[in-house]
């Protein structure tokens, strides 16, 4: 068998190599996939041009590609072996890279503008060049050969088989120079170096498919890390929005608690006045005063225990106090409940009805011939009204500062909207947000009913 008949298979499997190699750069478009894919075009078009054949001068100078070649494979021996890492290793390949391209372009000269590439002097000096590049490729063989790093075994591997047919190739143009296409095949000098060049494609080939596999692998992993670390920072996050939550809620709590536990002073501060009043006045009267006081004393001690109440339980309570100052004021005082049935389980903070009642008395005349009168009604089931008839008094009253301020706290302290304060038609008027749904477990402060 001839090496011409050999030879289309070898440019056939080269210009197969390299249009699947396209279609991978195309898709990846990384820069080792277009080394590659310059690297099978060049040794495509130099088993094509040396199959069809050229005259002498034009045939010599197409073999100026493999140096091209030579010049792209010492690129890719920078990737492949990772030379970044080695960086004196990588100044040489650089070196021999720049004498390559100076070389290629002395020898374009000399095939294109003189006829010295006919004398025996040129072709004397053919073989050191081509030794020269058979050392480098053994010196790379030599440094890597152990290397544990698969894809640099794999380009190992593919400059050893190009190395060996090499050697065959020199040895045979030493003993014949004669490049006839109808020598068999195993004395055809080309024969060795196209099967050399392929043997080495193939490596490379397998050699870039298992790095882009392995790449493939650590990015998953990569990605697998960082989503399992973004799940533990969120993880982390979670738990501290929820230690700030807890906290917020206890400051809260707190909160509440020291606004409840301002009323009741209060309360009784004002109530013992009143009991003051009536131990002179109606001995009888204070003695009754006392057991409502001591009622409603135990809904006030009851009531630190729960942030809500229902409406229904404060206005038990609210008439059980408004009680106490009927005891005081008789009918000079007057209360007008008119409640929707729907709202009486609504939630709303406990004491507001009774702060509100006695933010009126405070600062209200309060006469037989001018009577106060506080009206406490719905407008909507979730909208309480708390008013009464403005008869202010002309003296300053002496406040603690609780009053509409703790109602005002407290409801914020909930999330909720404040209290509207302002005067209509003569009347004084407090609008309240009633609670549809318990924002905290509550209990009943005045016991079942």
């Amino acid at each position: 068998m001839t090496y011409e008949a050999l030879s289309p298979l070898f440019w056939g499997m080269v210009v197969a190599m390299f249009l699947a190699n396209s279609i991978q750069w195309l898709m990846y478009r990384e820069r080792i996939y277009g080394l590659y894919t310059v690297y099978t075009l060049i040794w495509a078009f130099y088993f094509v041009i040396n199959h069809f054949g050229f005259p002498y001068q034009l045939g010599n100078f197409y073999k100026l590609s493999s140096y091209l070649g030579y010049i792209v494979y010492l690129e890719l021996a920078k990737l492949f072996l990772n030379l970044r890492e080695r960086p004196r290793f990588l100044r040489w390949v650089v070196v021999v890279q720049w004498l390559l391209v100076f070389y290629c372009v002395v020898k374009t000269y000399v095939y294109l503008f003189t006829d010295w590439w006919q004398s025996p002097v040129h072709q004397i000096l053919l073989q050191p060049i081509r030794i020269s590049m058979l050392a480098v490729g053994t010196y790379i063989v030599y440094s890597f050969f152990r290397s544990k790093d698969v894809v640099a075994r794999f380009f190992v591997a593919g400059t050893a088989s190009l190395l060996v047919n090499h050697a065959i190739t020199a040895a045979l143009l030493l003993h014949s120079p004669d490049l006839s296409l109808s020598l068999p095949f195993w004395r055809h000098p080309d024969m060795f170096l196209q099967a050399g060049v392929v043997l080495d494609l193939i490596f490379f080939s397998l050699g870039i498919s298992y790095r882009h596999r392995r790449e493939a692998v650590r990015k998953a992993v990569v990605e697998k890390d960082l989503e399992r670390e973004r799940e533990q920072r969120h993880r982390e996050n979670l738990e501290a929005d929820l230690a700030l939550q807890r906290m917020q809620q206890e400051k809260t709590e707190v909160q509440m608690r020291a606004l409840q536990s301002q009323v009741n002073p209060h309360f009784l501060f004002n109530g013992l006045n009143t009991l003051s009043s009536l131990i002179d006045e109606s001995p009888r009267q204070a003695s009754v005063f006392v057991d409502e006081l001591s009622n409603v004393y135990r809904y006030l001690l009851r009531s630190n225990e729960n942030d809500l109440v229902t409406l229904f339980d404060e206005l038990r309570f609210l008439r059980s106090y408004f009680h106490l100052l009927q005891t005081r004021f008789g009918s000079s005082i007057a209360l007008q409940v008119t409640v929707a049935p729907e709202s009486r389980e609504a939630l709303l903070p406990p004491l507001t009805l009774q702060l509100l009642v006695e933010n009126a008395v405070k600062h209200n005349i309060i006469l037989p011939d001018q009577p106060l009168t506080i009206r406490i009604r719905t407008t909507s089931p979730d909208t309480l009204i708390v008013e009464n008839n403005l008869q202010r008094k002309n003296l300053r009253i002496e406040s603690n500062g609780v009053g509409l301020s703790n109602i005002d706290h407290k409801y914020r302290l909930l999330n909720q909207p404040a209290p509207l304060v302002g005067e209509a038609d003569g009347w004084f008027q407090v609008i309240l947000t009633l609670l549809q749904q318990p924002q905290t477990q509550f209990i009943n402060p005045v016991g079942p009913r």
